[in-house]
């Protein structure tokens, strides 16, 4: 669980593939009521690391998007 609040953010990948992995975890039940709240928890912030990076690549996408529009605005 470390690995996922470290100082270090995670990339997308490996926060998805953690976070798909706790919900296995979860699914698979028998863990006890703590086990499976630090679960939820670890889930919850990689759910968040991959929304950052999802929201930082919209953003990449819209500057592009608005970058292109320009320069076609200016060729006219």
């Amino acid at each position: 669980m470390s690995e996922a609040t470290g100082s270090t953010e995670l990339g997308y990948e490996q926060a998805r593939d953690q976070l798909v992995e706790v919900v296995r975890e979860l699914e698979a039940g028998g863990l006890s009521l703590e086990q499976s709240l630090a679960l939820w928890e670890k889930g919850e912030h990689l759910a968040k690391v991959c929304e950052r990076h999802l929201e930082g690549a919209r953003e990449r996408i819209e500057a592009a998007l608005k970058s292109v529009e320009e320069d076609e605005n200016d060729a006219e």
